[in-house]
């Protein structure tokens, strides 16, 4: 079952992530089929020191080895 998990910096309303998830989980039914029932979807916050410290080493970086689209910033 698909789980997508967003990292985001903080900021954003709860309305905004609603439909982020809605559009994300819309997206990939297109692409990759499976029900609505079928998804789940987590998004967590991250101060800018926390994404720099963090997020952009570690989990992006740092995971090239899944990273299906490259930032175009560098940290």
């Amino acid at each position: 079952m698909p789980h997508l998990q967003i990292n985001l910096l903080e900021g954003k309303t709860e309305e905004q992530k609603q439909e982020l998830a809605k559009e994300l989980v819309k997206a990939a039914q297109k692409v990759i089929g499976y029900g609505d029932e079928s998804y789940s979807v987590t998004i967590e916050d991250f101060t800018s020191g926390e994404w720099k410290s963090e997020i952009y080493p570690k989990k992006i970086i740092g995971r090239k080895d899944i990273l299906y689209k490259e930032p175009g910033y560098e940290m």
